[in-house]
């Protein structure tokens, strides 16, 4: 023992000496900036501009603390540990008071943003959040949502979708086609006042449609799990109807998209058609081949690297084809969850290894960022928060009526019709993600962002205290019983 540790501290110590040796030669060397100069590549100059800035021996050991907080680097880390940690606070706090964690995660933007915290702590808020780190928060954000998207595309089954009744899809694209022509109604008389330079109305219209008709597939899910009415007929039917809402209103989501970026109708069609054969392809080609590979590894308790990366390599494949298709990356995310095989297992095993990374991590990040692009603080005049009232009574009555109505004349009671019409009425993450979207696009001023962003929050939070209502009205609990008994014209099992 002795032994190993006299020849451990002869082995250090030599070769600290012999390196405080060649350091000690070395410190009275200079650069030849000049022999520099004339063999530097243009790539190299463009790295030395982006070179870390070394800092001086005069400076104190407070002023290097300080610079190393602002780095690049240092400063994302602390951003997301300031994210996560208030996400998960007022996700407890939310909890606690009835409502969906994802609705607190939802403020916690606001929250940090410039309506709240830059309001009342401006320097602190831009010590935080400068704009200059805007960039690395949105491109975190961005990969958080394509993983998502995946995930809820996943989540969707095409087959069992198919061996529905009609009653679903009547009743989810009746809930889709009347808020959007109320949507598009609306645009008519805010146009000028909230539409962006430069934006033809055609486009602004077709995007407040459908950032008003759009239904939060997950949020929703996550409420009837919560409620216990996941295996009964109501829930049944609402997870029917929100899948074929979502399905529906993403393929809507990807034409606006390809009209608005194409700029005349021929583009546009071209853009659409080259849409359809991707789709096309991923349905009848990948889905197939991913489907036969897939099964070779049933009998394994886990997934094979291999397959993992292939699995991995269409999403990101599909993605960019999306995005330089024109219909954005994130239908191209979601298209790539619809087509994974449906097997139980490989459904579980997969998402293990994409959910956690994506939802406890870069969904907060997402809504962090959205909440910074939100300025409610634009919204100083009376007729601007009647134009924010006026919005959210169309996001209401479009898609809380139309569900409803839809759902008592396919055959439901009026009380199943009401529940029915207060769950499709849940919009969250996917509204958010919908109104991001049109903000990069340039389609969305900041004005009328933060207008739908209020919308999309407070249609989330009205979901439960609304079904509690539905409750009380009726005086008795929305039915716990299992599907077998299905009424004339409800969805079966």
């Amino acid at each position: 023992m002795k032994k190993n540790v006299l020849l451990y501290a002869l082995i250090i110590g030599v070769f600290s000496c012999l390196i405080w040796f060649v350091i000690n030669k070395g410190k009275n060397l200079v650069p030849n900036t000049q022999l520099i100069s004339t063999t530097v590549s243009p790539l190299n100059k463009i790295v030395d501009k982006s070179a870390p800035v070394v800092i001086s021996s005069n400076q104190s050991v407070v002023e290097q603390f300080l610079h190393n907080i602002k780095s690049p680097l240092g400063l994302l880390l602390l951003q997301i540990l300031a994210i996560v940690f208030v996400a998960k606070l007022f996700g407890a706090i939310f909890s606690a008071l009835g409502q969906q964690t994802v609705v607190g995660e939802m403020i916690v933007g606001i929250f940090l943003g410039p309506s709240i915290m830059g309001f009342f702590f401006p320097n602190f808020s831009a010590f935080l959040f400068p704009l200059s780190s805007m960039s690395n928060l949105q491109f975190l954000s961005q990969i958080g949502l394509v993983f998502f998207m995946f995930i809820i595309g996943m989540d969707l089954d095409l087959d069992k979708l198919k061996n529905k009744a009609h009653n679903a899809l009547v009743i989810s694209h009746v809930s889709i086609a009347f808020p959007y022509f109320l949507g598009v109604l609306a645009s008519y008389f805010i146009y000028q006042e909230f539409a962006p330079v430069n934006v033809s109305f055609l486009g602004f219209s077709l995007f407040i449609g459908i950032a008003i008709s759009i239904t939060a597939f997950p949020v929703l899910a996550r409420i009837l799990h919560e409620r216990g009415l996941t295996r009964t007929a109501l829930g049944a039917i609402v997870l029917t109807c929100a899948a074929a809402d979502d399905i529906t209103a993403w393929c809507i989501l990807a034409a606006v998209v390809a009209i608005v970026k194409a700029g005349s109708v021929l583009s546009a069609m071209f853009t659409i058609l080259l849409a359809l054969i991707f789709v096309f392809i991923m349905l009848k080609l990948i889905r197939p081949w991913i489907n036969s590979i897939s099964k070779r590894y049933d009998e394994e308790e886990g997934l094979n690297k291999r397959l993992v990366m292939i699995v991995f390599f269409i999403l990101i494949a599909s993605a960019y084809i999306a995005e330089i298709i024109g219909i954005h990356a994130l239908f191209g995310a979601f298209l790539a969850g619809v087509i994974m095989p449906q097997r139980l297992q490989f459904k579980e095993l997969l998402a293990n290894k994409i959910e956690d990374i994506s939802v406890l991590l870069l969904l907060p990040i997402f809504f962090a960022f959205t909440g910074l692009r939100t300025q409610i603080g634009l919204l100083s005049e009376g007729h601007l928060w009647a134009s924010c009232g006026l919005i959210i009574f169309i996001a209401v009555l479009g898609k809380f009526g139309g569900s409803s109505i839809s759902a008592k004349l396919v055959g439901y009671s009026w009380h199943d019709s009401l529940s029915i019409g207060a769950l499709m009425n849940t919009r969250g993450l996917m509204e958010l993600i919908v109104l991001n979207i049109g903000y990069d696009l340039g389609i969305l001023s900041p004005a009328i962002f933060a207008i739908m962003v209020l919308m999309a929050l407070t249609t989330t939070f009205m979901t439960g205290p609304l079904l509690n209502l539905i409750e009380f009205c009726y005086r008795k609990k929305l039915p716990t019983e299992e599907i077998p008994i299905t009424p004339v014209g409800k969805l079966s099992a």
